[in-house]
């Protein structure tokens, strides 16, 4: 046989772990092709004649989970080979291809409960569904790079590996009862509980046990919702709120009212915690809050586990002690103290929180980015480029690695003080680097010098001599803001609860304009004392306290003798020009919050009251020199207006001066878009006055939809600002 012509065929984009190569042989198959396709590194290579014809029908037959980036062709002398074939995979690419973990698909779904092979076993799976990121250890994408590597495959599934008409052909995951991974039940003392695991770990549930249950990148603790007051007190959480997982779309609506957008979301085959409004559901699981995280089913043991229950919901939580990684170690977790354990032996590779997000306007809002989102790039405009990490700021932390013009962001990660969350987020940021070969020029990191991260941006600093950036938290954000948006210039509503000023204060409420190169503080909320610093996070009796010193009032709230402290607190604590503290002062006066347990709770507990609220006067602030007054307005409250029209007017009108101060500074500067970012964007009444406001200039008004709003997307400003620094 003599060498003819032919074409050599690269493709970039989510080729691989989706059925991809088996769809490129079926194709040559059914045209009479010769040639060859195989993995390299993160892209896949095809060597074929009539490359115009394949390429076509490849396209006419792409598998669902498949997407292609990008395709370049070369004209090549095909060997003399007979019929095609998928050839092993070698090393190279540029970028990760691999597709996020994806919900047990409709018709492995139908397999597990049908008679069968595959009957009630919970790791079923084919090319169009199961876990991918969470069991991956390298590229290319092939099963000795994953943790089935420890499962090898019986002869019916090499069976089905092997034959092209087969919807597991090549499919690296690919296992049965027989050859594959299985779950196991356990007591409190490790010992083996007799039974099928999964029906009597949901019958326990049902009497009242709390459980564990390990899924796909880590473990959830979980129960019924009868029992949610038992794990409150167990588990030490006495308001913060439970997401539950519903059984069907059925039940969604019997718990919660999503509208369109939110149930695309949730029945979407990433399966994320949306943020609904509540119905008919208990007050303890999300208390003082309208809404309610809710997701479905998306392994094969959670559907089972429904499967095996007369209930339609469940409390499902990240198995982790507060604030700290999610438990993926068998041995670890039993330190728990949970009633039953239900334990699979397949090592997980890459911890995956599941993901949470809100849908705004038709605007993805990720409070959350994790399992199902990840990993994901943000493919920025061309002017940024070059390989830099973002090692982000402290709580709600995340990392990023840019490579050419993407970034890539990490899974959620935790709260960087709590212990062993450096070292998760060193892991995730090199299993990056790995994966798209990004070898870093620049590191940066939050200006905050007290951070625990900091040690791991010094550590990759010292291990490839590169320069270490500081960058300022609230340019961060809306830098953040401006690449998902694709922008590289803008003045941006930098609004969170804190982040480290560079006049040493603790900013929060600022307007903020940058072109990503450097940034200008055209405005901010008045600076507050926070009375005792950290101390006046949790007890908001000092926020008050503070505020009416401010006011030249009385405050009854302490005994003289601590009032006398307060006062000399006054003149040495840090002050804030935080929104979200502005927020969490409105919610201790109005009576709607007066201890924090939880990150975020009063101002998530006001958030119903501006809901609710509507305009009145009275309420009016001013800006002066930049700085827009808000402590003369509570001077004001106490009178008979309704406190819901109080928080609705107060925040209105601050939010009025902080933008009239924007739209001014873009004005000035030439910048055509204002944005909003930072964890208080996630409050939609916020996000609503932002966009009714500013509906009056003629600027361009940007939300988040890729990057969470959140300290979650800080990684991404740095990584793009740093990007800016290599030219």
């Amino acid at each position: 046989m003599k060498e003819t012509g032919g074409s050599r065929i690269l493709i970039k984009g989510t080729v691989q772990g989706v059925g991809f190569r088996p769809a490129v042989y079926r194709a040559a198959s059914k045209l009479g092709i010769r040639g060859r396709v195989w993995n390299r590194g993160s892209d896949v290579i095809i060597e074929a004649e009539r490359g115009d014809e394949l390429l076509a029908e490849i396209y006419a037959g792409l598998p669902p989970l498949a997407e292609i980036e990008d395709v370049s062709i070369t004209e090549i002398e095909m060997p003399p080979v007979k019929g095609f074939s998928i050839e092993g995979s070698s090393s190279g690419g540029e970028s990760v291809s691999i597709p996020t973990d994806t919900a047990m698909c409709e018709r492995c779904l139908s397999e597990m409960r049908s008679p069968g092979r595959r009957s009630g076993y919970a790791f079923t799976s084919c090319t169009d569904c199961g876990a991918r990121f969470t069991l991956l250890s390298g590229l290319p994408y092939d099963r000795q790079n994953t943790s089935m590597s420890d499962f090898p495959m019986c002869p019916e599934c090499e069976r089905e590996y092997k034959g092209p008409a087969e919807r597991r052909f090549h499919h690296q995951t690919i296992c049965c009862p027989v050859c594959g991974p299985s779950y196991r039940l356990s007591d409190r003392q490790g010992t083996t509980i007799p039974g099928d695991p999964i029906p009597t770990f949901a019958e326990m549930l049902s009497e009242g046990s709390i459980g564990i249950a390990k899924s796909w990148g880590g473990m959830h603790i979980c129960c019924t919702l009868n029992n949610l007051d038992r794990l409150r007190t167990w588990y030490g959480r006495p308001q913060k709120p439970f997401a539950i997982m519903v059984r069907d779309m059925d039940a969604l609506e019997k718990y919660g009212r999503p509208d369109d957008d939110e149930k695309r979301a949730i029945a979407s085959p990433h399966r994320p915690i949306v943020l609904v409004k509540k119905k008919d559901i208990p007050e303890n699981v999300a208390p003082g809050l309208d809404n309610v995280g809710i997701f479905l089913p998306y392994t094969g043991m959670q559907h089972l586990l429904f499967d095996n229950l007369e209930e339609d919901a469940l409390v499902m939580t990240s198995a982790n002690p507060p604030g700290e990684p999610m438990i993926t170690d068998d041995s670890d977790v039993m330190e728990m103290g949970a009633d039953a354990y239900l334990l699979h032996n397949q090592n997980i590779i890459n911890r995956a929180d599941d993901s949470v997000l809100r849908i705004y306007r038709g605007h993805t809002f990720f409070i959350r980015k994790s399992r199902g989102s990840i990993p994901s790039f943000i493919e920025t405009n061309s002017e940024l480029r070059g390989n830099v990490i973002g090692i982000g700021a402290q709580e709600n932390l995340a990392g990023a690695v840019s490579k050419g013009s993407r970034i890539y962001q990490t899974q959620y990660i935790g709260h960087g003080a709590s212990v062993g969350v450096p070292e998760y987020l060193e892991s995730s940021l090199r299993c990056l680097m790995d994966l798209t070969g990004s070898t870093p020029e620049i590191v940066a990191g939050d200006l905050h010098p007290g951070y625990s991260n900091r040690r791991i941006g010094k550590k990759f600093m010292e291990e490839y001599d590169i320069p270490y950036v500081d960058v300022q938290h609230h340019w961060a954000h809306a830098a953040s803001l401006l690449v998902d948006n694709k922008k590289m210039s803008g003045t941006v509503l930098s609004l969170d609860g804190t982040g480290y000023g560079s006049d040493g204060n603790a900013w929060g409420g600022e307007v903020i304009s940058t072109d990503l190169s450097s940034y200008s503080r055209d405005a901010h909320l008045e600076y507050i004392p926070l009375l005792g610093s950290e101390r006046a996070l949790y007890d908001l009796r000092r926020l008050k306290f503070a505020v009416d010193v401010i006011n030249g009032r009385e405050n009854e709230l302490f005994s003289d003798q601590e009032s006398s402290v307060m006062k000399k607190l006054m003149r040495t604590s840090v002050r804030t020009s935080s929104m979200g503290r502005l927020l969490d002062a409105l919610a201790f006066t109005l009576g709607v919050c007066s201890v924090r347990t939880y990150d975020g709770e009063p101002a998530m507990k006001l958030e119903p009251l501006l809901a609710r609220g509507k305009l009145i006067s009275g309420y009016e602030t001013e800006i002066v020199k930049g700085v827009v007054k808000t402590a003369h307005l509570f001077d004001r409250i106490g009178r008979r207006d309704r406190p819901e029209d109080t928080a609705y007017s107060i925040v209105y009108n601050v939010m009025g001066k902080l933008m009239e101060a924007a739209t001014d500074s873009a004005d000035r500067k030439g910048y055509r878009c204002i944005g909003i970012s930072g964890g208080v964007s996630y409050n939609s009444t916020i996000s609503r006055m932002f966009e009714e406001i500013g509906r009056g200039s003629d600027h361009e008004l940007i939300f988040h939809d890729r990057v969470p709003n959140g300290d979650g997307g800080i990684s991404t400003g740095q990584a793009a600002i740093a990007q800016m620094m290599i030219g």
